[in-house]
């Protein structure tokens, strides 16, 4: 596996921009933040070479895949002008294979997501008439070894009591509210820094496969399995 290391100074940079979230700063610490940056992308590059091996990756580079340190502050109460973390997201590619990975680095908050961040009206009520059906192997999958002793349990955005057409008594009422389906896998700072670190995020994205597996068969099926794509 091509060695791909976040460097300390990186953490040091975004830790030390976490306590000096101003302009004035940052542009004194530019230098600092385009080599922390750099090193960002060559991560997020080799990442790409070793998922493609064992998935199909749609992003073509570290640099498109990146989301920008500048802070978008026009919904935001904090007006402070930049992210104080790195961050990217991968796409899985072709309409068959469904779901996608996130990646943050923050200084004490640093943590991988797989899942489904923001599926659309089509997509949800699909997850959903399977979860009301089929909640057993819902909850086999994610009970899984490999599922359970790598992730948090499933989390993300959800409505306050129950979907329009679905019972609070359903047994997996907790699955149903769910409007996002996301799996999280948190790193220590030291874990960051390791020269393993490159090796352990991959192996904890390609763990989350047969959840990624049985949802791609949800979604690209309708209820009697039969193809939509």
């Amino acid at each position: 596996m091509k060695s791909a290391v976040l460097d300390k100074s990186t953490l040091r940079f975004l830790k030390e921009l976490a306590a000096n979230n101003d302009r004035d700063w940052f542009n004194k610490n530019k230098s600092r933040y385009l080599v922390a940056h750099q090193n960002m992308i060559s991560f997020a590059d080799a990442l790409i070479v070793e998922m493609n091996k064992h998935d199909k990756i749609e992003n073509e580079s570290g640099k498109k895949s990146l989301y920008r340190i500048y802070a978008d502050v026009r919904f935001r109460k904090d007006k402070s002008p930049y992210n104080t973390h790195f961050s990217f997201s991968l796409q899985r590619a072709t309409s068959l294979l469904r779901g996608g990975y996130y990646l943050k680095i923050k200084p004490g908050d640093s943590y991988l997501s797989c899942g489904f961040f923001g599926p659309n009206a089509e997509d949800l009520a699909r997850i959903r008439s399977d979860i009301f059906y089929n909640y057993k192997e819902w909850k086999k999958v994610l009970s899984s070894r490999k599922i359970k002793n790598t992730f948090e349990a499933l989390t993300g955005d959800q409505v306050a009591t129950a979907p329009r057409g679905y019972s609070q008594e359903h047994p997996a009422i907790e699955l149903l509210r769910l409007k996002q389906f996301i799996l999280r896998h948190r790193f220590t700072d030291k874990e960051v820094s390791d020269e393993s670190f490159l090796k352990n995020v991959n192996n904890v994205f390609k763990s989350v496969r047969p959840y990624f597996d049985y949802m791609s068969e949800v979604l690209t099926t309708n209820a009697n399995g039969e193809s939509l794509i």
